[in-house]
């Protein structure tokens, strides 16, 4: 921070120069089998992982890893996440992958479609591996392609202060109580809403996060069998939801252009009660407002629900190589990270929840917040029905314009769902 504006842009930019050809010289060793070394193998594993993790704390994880496993090692290729998707992208298109790859599961159907990745069902079944401790598995057309390996989750935050001067006693469950906490908050006064709609489309994120997250905590899906559901009951239930919020006024204004970060410095500033937020803004938020009283819940649920409630999640998923001829060994690196005490490491030091189910973070040191989300992350079920499909970014713009023309009163949302639903349904087989 010490930094001026300008330096600092150009240290970033250098850095991020200088880790691009760095692993683009790492990609471009061939192959990863040492000559001469008497069976040890040598995998590549590229990932932006390290560059977000504490210094070393990753390469601890790994070198833990070849202790136990002589005759594996690993070589390490981490990069700030837009290098790394740079080169993976480039990886995928020309069938030069490293063996093992960080992914992002907006990238997985492109390259599973490319023959990029291999399918991990079968490297499971390969190594009696029992797949029931994972939290979730991002499958197309029946067979895992990614395994989220640490989820960061999206839960309602609420200010307490805002809740209290409205007269507000508990935090919202259902979705009739948000709306009525909602209203309370706008009646406060001042520049002060309930709540805050990012759907710029330039950043669509919105729509996963803010719209079909309403979806979600009820038990719904916009998909049927794989196909676009979005004129279904329960989709057009939820954007009439988010439409009855719009008309009684409670949503904070500039919706149609503000983006995430918009939402948060609304909400750390006290210009908006609730928000649906992911949980690794906590410290960003403590840091910028310490004596704000924040607390995060379980995202309301439609009324009467009683069943698990899904909350929106992104993912540090990891998945193989097609191309690699040490798919076992892979693997092998893969069930490491996934193991319960494993994955339980690397989720405490990422301030986030483990892809396998067994696990449990450390949060002795931490924030409570994180303690108190953990425990609704277990209560449900990490909901992202983006992930995993083609073009996710495009499907979130195309449904955000048609949700902005129900918003300003241009459409109908019976007409806004069917479009959508032809749009989506000429991109998703």
């Amino acid at each position: 921070m010490a930094l001026g504006a300008s330096r600092l842009k150009r240290a970033i930019a250098a850095a991020t120069a200088a880790s691009l050809v760095a692993f683009m010289a790492a990609c471009g060793s061939g192959d990863s089998e040492d000559a001469g070394s008497g069976g040890t193998v040598t995998l590549e594993f590229a990932q932006w992982w390290g560059a977000e993790l504490p210094a070393g704390d990753f390469d601890k994880i790994i070198s833990d890893f070849t202790a136990q496993n002589p005759t594996i090692k690993v070589k390490l290729l981490s990069a700030p996440y837009a290098s790394t998707k740079q080169q993976l992208v480039t990886g995928a298109a020309s069938k030069t992958l490293p063996d093992v790859v960080g992914l992002d599961g907006a990238w997985v159907n492109d390259f599973a479609k490319q023959g990029a990745i291999t399918d991990m069902s079968k490297l499971m079944t390969d190594a009696s591996y029992d797949a029931s401790q994972l939290a979730s598995q991002v499958q197309i057309k029946g067979k895992t392609y990614m395994i989220p390996v640490v989820n960061f989750v999206y839960p309602l935050f609420v200010n307490k202060d805002l809740l209290t001067k409205a007269g507000v006693s508990k935090v919202p469950a259902t979705r009739t109580e948000f709306l009525e906490a909602a209203k309370k908050i706008s009646a406060t006064g001042g520049n002060v809403k309930g709540w805050a709609l990012p759907l710029d489309t330039a950043v669509p994120n919105g729509v996963q996060n803010d719209v079909m997250s309403w979806l979600w905590a009820s038990g719904g899906s916009m998909l049927a069998d794989g196909k676009p559901a979005l004129t279904s009951p329960q989709v057009k239930s939820t954007v009439e939801y988010v439409k009855s919020l719009n008309d009684a006024g409670v949503i904070a204004p500039g919706s149609l252009t503000m983006k995430e970060q918009d939402k948060v410095e609304k909400f750390t500033n006290g210009q908006v009660g609730m928000m649906i937020d992911s949980l690794a803004h906590v410290n960003l938020i403590k840091k910028s407002k310490p004596d704000l009283k924040v607390e995060v819940a379980a995202l309301p649920a439609e009324d009467g629900y009683t069943g698990k409630r899904g909350i929106p999640y992104a993912s540090w998923g990891i998945g193989v190589s097609n191309s690699t001829k040490h798919k076992a060994e892979a693997f092998k690196l893969v069930s490491y990270l996934m193991s319960q005490e494993t994955n339980a490491k690397l989720s405490t030091i990422a301030n986030g929840f483990p892809g396998n189910k067994n696990a449990k973070p450390d949060f002795s040191t931490g924030d409570p917040l994180f303690k108190t989300a953990f425990d609704i992350y277990q209560q449900g079920y990490p909901a992202n029905e983006f992930v995993g499909l083609p073009k996710s970014e495009d499907l979130m713009r195309s449904f955000d314009e048609q949700l902005q023309l129900v918003l300003t009163g241009k459409a109908s949302v019976d007409d806004a769902l069917a479009k959508s639903q032809e749009s989506w349904s000429s991109v998703i087989e």
